[in-house]
C-alpha cells in the first residue's frame, strides 16, 4: 500500500489490513475529508501510473475536471455519509486518454472516503487480467481473512452479549446493534471463504426433487412467506451427479433471490415456479473448447418480479455485482462457481414480470 502518512509501528492487524488493501484486485484510493488522496493500493498505482503523483499532492477538485463524476461521487458519499455506487462513468486522466469504470465511495470514520474503481475500458498501456484473475484474488483474500477475522468477531459478539445483559433500556439497542453487525460481518466472511474452497464436490447420485423440496421448505415460512410457490417436476428424471449440500446451496440462493424479486412487485401477487426437465443431447463445452460430458438435467427457478436491470445482465455472475442496495454481490458468483464445479451450466433470461434462472447438471453414471 502506498501511503503518504505513517505513525509508529503498525500492529499485526494493521499489517494484515494493509496487505488485504493491496491484494484487492480493483483500484482503491483512500481520500481524506479535504479531498486529497492519502493512500492507494497496487491496482491503483498500476492504473494511474505517472499521474498518481498529481493525485496525491492536490485535492481532487484541483486535478480533475470540474464536472468529474468522481468528484460528484465522493461529495455525495460525504454529504449522505453512506455508500454510493455508480456505473459506467468516464474518468478523465488529466487531459490524456480516459477510461470507463464502475465506481463506489464508502464513508470512513474520519470524514474521508474509500473510492474503488472497476475498470471496464482500460487506459492505454494498462493490461487487465480479466474476471478469472479477479475471482482468484477474491478467493485468496477470502482465505486469508476468514481465519483472522472470525476469532475476534466471536470475542466482540460475546462481549456485546454481556453488555446487553446488563444494559439499560436506553443502551440496549446499541448493544443489539453490535451483535447484529458482527453477525452480518461473519456471514460476509463465510461467503468470502466459500470462494477459497477449491476442493472438487464430493459427488454421488442425488435425487434433485428431494433437494428442491428441502429448499422449498426452507423458504416457504421465511423469505417466500406471502408468495405463491409452485413446482412442475418431471418424475422420470434420473439422479443428478452432485454434492447434495452444494446443490441445496445453489438452489436456496436462486430461490431466495427469486423471492426477493417477487416481493418487489408490492401487489401481493408474487409467484415463484420451480420446474425440472430432461434435455436430450445437451453437452457442455469445456475450457479447452472441446465438447465434454452431458448435462441433461434442467432445473428452472422463475419469478414474476420486475426483472434484472439491463445494465447488470452481462455481469450478473461476477463478484460484487448486485441489484440490492445493501447486497454484497457474492451470492450469484458463488452459485456460478458451484455449478461450474459440478460440470454444469447456469444462465438466465429476464424481462419485466418474468425472470428465469436455468441450471443444467450432469446425470449420475449408470
Amino acid at each position: 500500500m502506498t501511503s503518504l502518512t505513517t505513525s509508529g509501528s503498525p500492529s499485526r492487524f494493521e499489517t494484515l489490513r494493509a496487505a488485504a488493501f493491496d491484494a484487492w484486485p480493483e483500484a482503491a484510493l483512500v481520500i481524506d475529508a479535504g479531498g486529497t488522496v492519502r493512500a492507494v493500493n497496487e491496482a491503483a498505482e498500476e492504473l494511474f501510473g505517472q499521474w498518481l503523483g498529481m493525485l496525491t499532492r492536490n485535492p481532487l477538485h484541483k486535478v480533475l475536471p470540474a464536472d468529474s463524476a468522481l468528484i460528484t461521487l465522493v461529495q455525495r458519499c460525504s454529504n449522505t455519509q453512506s455508500a454510493v455506487r455508480v456505473r459506467d462513468i468516464e474518468v478523465a486522466l488529466f487531459g490524456q486518454a480516459s477510461l470507463t469504470a464502475d465506481a463506489a465511495a464508502t464513508p470512513l470514520p474520519d470524514g474521508g472516503a474509500l473510492l474503488t474503481l472497476h475498470v471496464r475500458s482500460p487506459a492505454p498501456g494498462v493490461e487487465r487480467s480479466g474476471d478469472a484473475a479477479g475471482l482468484r484474488s477474491v478467493m485468496g483474500l477470502g482465505q486469508m481473512l476468514a481465519h483472522e477475522v472470525k476469532n475476534p468477531l466471536a470475542g466482540i459478539r460475546g462481549a456485546a452479549q454481556l453488555l446487553k445483559s446488563g444494559a439499560s433500556a436506553e443502551d440496549m439497542p446499541l448493544a443489539q446493534l453490535i451483535v447484529d453487525e458482527t453477525d452480518r460481518i461473519r456471514r460476509l466472511v463465510d461467503r468470502m471463504e466459500a470462494f477459497a474452497d477449491d476442493e472438487p464436490p464430493n459427488r454421488t447420485g442425488v435425487n434433485i426433487h428431494q433437494v428442491l423440496d428441502r429448499v422449498r421448505a426452507l423458504v416457504a415460512n421465511g423469505v417466500a412467506d406471502g408468495l405463491t410457490l409452485r413446482e412442475h417436476y418431471d418424475p422420470s428424471l434420473p439422479p443428478a451427479w452432485g454434492d447434495e449440500d452444494q446443490l441445496i446451496q445453489i438452489f436456496l440462493n436462486l430461490t431466495k433471490n427469486a423471492a426477493e424479486a417477487a416481493h418487489a412487485r408490492g401487489d401481493g401477487r408474487g409467484e415463484i415456479v420451480i420446474s425440472t426437465g430432461y434435455r436430450h443431447g445437451i453437452k457442455i463445452r469445456g475450457q479447452n473448447g472441446r465438447i465434454g460430458h452431458g448435462a441433461p438435467l434442467e432445473v428452472k427457478v422463475m419469478d414474476n418480479g420486475p426483472g434484472v436491470p439491463r445494465r447488470l445482465r452481462d455481469h450478473l455472475f461476477e463478484p460484487f455485482v448486485t441489484t440490492k442496495a445493501n447486497g454484497a454481490g457474492l451470492g450469484l458468483a458463488l452459485v456460478a462457481k458451484l455449478v461450474t464445479g459440478h460440470g454444469g451450466l447456469i444462465d438466465f433470461e429476464s424481462e419485466p414480470g418474468r425472470t428465469v434462472f436455468r441450471v443444467l447438471l450432469p446425470a449420475a453414471p449408470v
